[in-house]
């Protein structure tokens, strides 16, 4: 049984510098990559709640992540791309993507140790990702290209962050229980 120590903290806060890097180098390949272009879609597609809410379902389904989701609409807010109040049918229909996704794994009987489950967790894929933005970044020659790299690379590395802040709390603090004395021994 693993004890909370000081190593939790320094990974807690580890963590907290991975994601808040990656969340600053995602925002900024996104401020670079787009000239307007997926802001005039990604107003399209949110001009009214229900088309929020089933892009947020839909794209949460597809990357089987929430928090993955949020993360990403929190960049696009960051970087002017959209507007909080865009996000806010995109951040319902992710919860309920959440959902629907565990619903239909529990009916298909399919378990979380099927290799072909595990790899869409961003825990799986986010160093994959990070390979392929390196990769752009130094084989491409074109700006929007390596740009692309580069929202890549702040993923993954926002994604590493969750994970190190997600284990340096889990389990849970344990308080070790002081044996007493057995009766044996009197």
């Amino acid at each position: 049984m693993e004890e909370f120590s000081i190593f939790n903290i320094f990974t807690l806060l580890g963590g907290l510098a991975f994601f808040l890097y990656g969340m600053k180098v995602m925002s900024t390949g996104l401020e670079k990559l787009t000239g307007g272009k997926l802001e005039y879609a990604l107003k399209k597609m949110t001009e009214n709640r229900l088309k929020a809410i089933l892009l947020g379902m839909g794209v949460t389904v597809a990357i089987q992540s929430s928090s993955a989701m949020t993360v990403m609409l929190v960049g696009l807010v960051n970087s002017g791309i959209m507007s909080l109040e865009q996000t806010v049918g995109v951040c319902f229909g992710s919860d309920i993507g959440t959902t629907l996704t565990a619903w239909i794994l529990s009916l298909v009987g399919v378990e979380s140790s099927n290799p072909f489950i595990r790899i869409l967790k961003p825990t799986s894929f986010s160093p994959i990702v990070a390979l392929i933005g390196v990769i752009m970044i130094m084989v491409c020659k074109k700006h929007k290209k390596k740009d692309v790299g580069n929202i890549l690379i702040g993923f993954a590395i926002l994604m590493t962050g969750m994970t190190l802040m997600s284990q340096s709390v889990s389990p849970p603090c344990r308080i070790r229980k002081v044996q007493e004395p057995s009766d044996s021994l009197q």
